[in-house]
This record gives structure tokens, C-alpha cells and sequence, in this order.
């Protein structure tokens, strides 16, 4: 009963029925195809380590044949991780840096869609688990941001997420029952998250399931916003809490926010 709960990923790898190379296929690439595996394996092995300027110049030209599009003058750091990659979109002048993960897996999701000029700090995490991710144009994610989706998360034109933000859409659980472990308990989507344009998010916050918040947004570092806010508010804490809203009450004086 309790396999009933497994994630999809859990369940093709504990699966007793299919061979380590289906599963492999399943995990990482989502087509059954020999032609896509070797395709996958021949690009990634032969340039993704590659440094310096040749290594940008050869995953701008091979990287396209992987990804479902690539804009033109895209730039691909090193050792980026692609999961399902025929369900990546990359609008003009992006630049993915080193040790980025896209992991659009799933079976009948969209994957992530990323539009143009936008950028991609090292390290980052871009992970869907049937769900997608939406970055608009001229987003910026700083390093180590993790965003998560089981459902959908959006974020719009001008986005700017400073380091180690963590997104997560979905991800919550039923745990009433004491006698089966949380992770088998089903789980509960809240809507996914919903970010207008020209939002900041500084260092550390964590946005939680269910959340949108208003375009022009201003949220202080390690804030924990558990609750949707209305266009131009500046909030801090955790739980997060609205401290003014920009364009009001500027008697008040300047409010400043750590990066």
C-alpha cells in the first residue's frame, strides 16, 4: 500500500521490473530511444567539463541538439546537469552558469521555460517533479537558489532572486496517520506560486506553496513567506510580515534590505 505514495522517481528507481538502463532512461532522459541515449551521452560526456572559451563555443553548438530550443548567443557554463531535456526552452541570450541543474522531469508536465536574458547563477537547482517553472524575461537567480515544483511556480519580467533562495511548490504532505510513514502519506498542493514582475527576493527567503505575490514586491532576507502579498509590499521576517508599501508613506524614510 505504501508504494501507492512513492514519487515518480522513487518508483522507476525501486521498480524490480525494469533494467538499471530503462531506469536510467525514465530518470534522466524521459524517451525510450537508443538513438536519444547515445545522442545524450555522446554531447555530455564529450563538452560538458570543457573549460574556458572553447567549452562556451562547443555547448553553444552542440547543446541545441538536446534541449527542445535554444535562443541564439545563449551561454552554457560547465557541468550543467540536464534532466528530460526535450522539455527545456531557452530564450535568446540566457546564460546558464557552472553546476546548474534543469530537471524538467515528468511525464505530462511542460517542463521549464526560460525567456530571454535571463540568468542563471551557479549551483542553482531548476527541478520539477511533474510539475514546470517559468521564468520570464530578464530574470535574475543568483547561486544556490533552489526552486521546486510539483505543480507550477512563475516568476515574471525583472525578477531578481539574491543567493540560496528556496522555492517550493508543492512538497506538503497529510501526516494524521501515526503508523505510516509521512513520505507514504498523500500529498497536498496549495496552487503552486505565482511571482509578479520587478520582484526582489533577498538572500535566503523561503517561498512556500500556495503563494503569489503582487508585481514590485520587496522581501527581506531570510524571510519565510507563508502568505500572498499585494503589489509593492515590503515584508521581512518569518513568519514574513508587511512593514510599508513602496510609493506610500515616504515621510518614513528609506527601508533598507540586506542582499
Amino acid at each position: 500500500m505504501a508504494n501507492e505514495f512513492y514519487s515518480s522517481t522513487q518508483k522507476e528507481l525501486l521498480s524490480r521490473k525494469k533494467s538499471v538502463m530503462s531506469k536510467y532512461s525514465d530518470v534522466f532522459l524521459g524517451r525510450k530511444s537508443f538513438w536519444v541515449f547515445l545522442k545524450y551521452e555522446v554531447i555530455t560526456f564529450l563538452f560538458s567539463w570543457v573549460p574556458g572559451a572553447a567549452g562556451f563555443a562547443l555547448r553553444r553548438v552542440f547543446y541545441r541538439f538536446l534541449l527542445k530550443k535554444v535562443g541564439r548567443r545563449v551561454v552554457f557554463g560547465r557541468n550543467i546537469t540536464l534532466r528530460h531535456p526535450h522539455k527545456i526552452f531557452l530564450g535568446d541570450n540566457c546564460l546558464i552558469d557552472d553546476n546548474v541543474v534543469l530537471d524538467a522531469k515528468g511525464e505530462e508536465n511542460e517542463g521549464i521555460r526560460i525567456g530571454a536574458n535571463v540568468y542563471v547563477g551557479r549551483n542553482t537547482i531548476l527541478s520539477c517533479k511533474e510539475g514546470s517553472i517559468y521564468l520570464d524575461d530578464y530574470c535574475n537567480i543568483s547561486s544556490n537558489c533552489s526552486l521546486l515544483s510539483e505543480t507550477e511556480i512563475r516568476l515574471g519580467k525583472h525578477c531578481f532572486l539574491a543567493g540560496h533562495c528556496y522555492l517550493v511548490a508543492g512538497g506538503n504532505h497529510v501526516f494524521d496517520d501515526i503508523s505510516t510513514p509521512i513520505m507514504f502519506q498523500p500529498s497536498i498542493s496549495k496552487g503552486g506560486i505565482k511571482i509578479g514582475d520587478d520582484v526582489w527576493l533577498a538572500a535566503g527567503v523561503i517561498v512556500l506553496d500556495g503563494v503569489s505575490l503582487g508585481n514590485g514586491c520587496v522581501i527581506g532576507a531570510g524571510s519565510v513567506v507563508h502568505r500572498s502579498l499585494p503589489a509593492y509590499t515590503v515584508a521581512l521576517g518569518n513568519p514574513v510580515q508587511k512593514i510599508k508599501v513602496r510609493g506610500k508613506n515616504a515621510e518614513s524614510g528609506p527601508v533598507e534590505i540586506e542582499r
